[in-house]
């Protein structure tokens, strides 16, 4: 089988890694030519000089693969791509689109019989190891076709993935995924803020975070990666306290007020994002900060 990657940045190159790595043929192209050599030098990607090359290079049933920024620059390559396509060809966004986009952007590809999927993926920079969690949104048959790709995606071929439902949900889905991340970083922030605020007991938080691993009823993958964090300082004084917002948690809680569906925890610690924007001080930000760069890669603003 045979795919065309646009976008081997920081997720997408890892997944073309992943699918080459699992026996799927990934033709890849990025604005960066020096990401292509790489990947074409390491892990044998098929490189394609421009777009239209990497669609020129697949045959059958052509599947373009996105892992683009979302908004403006994904909406125009989806454009972009319709008269390079013939009916039955599969283009698949596996950035962070807004759902409501991906909505309008199947109805308008299903007038060209141009197959479309969105598919929220899950995992940053730890993908490539263990493998991404996909929450998938198509028609059946699309569905049907990418599974394969889905399927080495995963972290294996049972489980990670799950076709959730028609064009939009998968987004959707990861959006919702996103809000409850939201929630549950602030929660862990804010406990591990109050066991460092009382100074006469001295906590050690990397040895209670350890601690919490282990049979715990919060034990989650969030705590692995903090966990680890703190082990090599837990003062964080060359942290800064900014927590940027990727915009998931935002259209999560306008979600919850078009549904009239109450969400105080996720509206809240989206609201706490907003405020460390405003230059504040407080450990709890720089918790949050390491979290987002532990899991994500996601920039860590360093004092000085």
């Amino acid at each position: 089988m045979k795919i065309a990657m646009l976008g081997l940045g920081k997720m997408g190159g890892n997944m073309a890694t992943r699918l080459i790595r699992n026996g799927i043929n990934v033709v890849g192209f990025d604005m960066s030519s020096e990401m292509v050599a790489k990947l074409e030098q390491e892990e044998n990607l098929i490189p394609a000089n421009s777009v239209e090359d990497a669609v020129n290079q697949l045959e059958g049933q052509r599947i373009i693969w996105m892992m683009l920024p979302a908004g403006e620059v994904t909406e125009k390559q989806i454009d972009d791509l319709i008269p390079m396509l013939n009916p039955g060809d599969i283009i698949v966004d596996g950035g962070n689109s807004n759902y409501k986009h991906s909505v309008k952007i199947g109805a308008m590809l299903k007038e060209h019989n141009i197959g479309f999927m969105d598919c929220g993926t899950s995992g940053g920079v730890w993908g490539l190891d263990n493998g991404y969690c996909l929450m998938v949104g198509a028609d059946n048959d699309v569905a049907k076709a990418v599974e394969p790709v889905l399927r080495a995606l995963a972290p294996n071929q049972q489980d990670g993935w799950l076709h959730v439902g028609p064009i939009g949900s998968g987004h959707y889905t990861k959006m919702i995924h996103n809000g409850i991340e939201y929630g549950m970083m602030e929660s862990f922030a804010e406990g591990l803020e109050l066991l460092k605020g009382k100074t006469e007991f001295d906590i050690d938080l990397a040895k209670v975070t350890e601690l919490w691993r282990h049979g715990s009823v919060v034990r989650s993958w969030l705590l692995d990666l903090t966990a680890e964090s703190l082990k090599g300082d837990q003062n964080l004084d060359n942290i800064e306290p900014y927590v940027a917002d990727s915009g998931e948690g935002r259209w999560t809680v306008v979600e919850s007020v078009d549904l009239g569906i109450p969400a105080p925890v996720l509206t809240l610690a989206l609201q706490v994002r907003f405020r460390s924007q405003e230059k504040q001080k407080g450990y709890g930000y720089k918790l949050l900060s390491i979290m987002r760069n532990a899991f994500g890669g996601h920039l860590l603003r360093k004092k000085g």
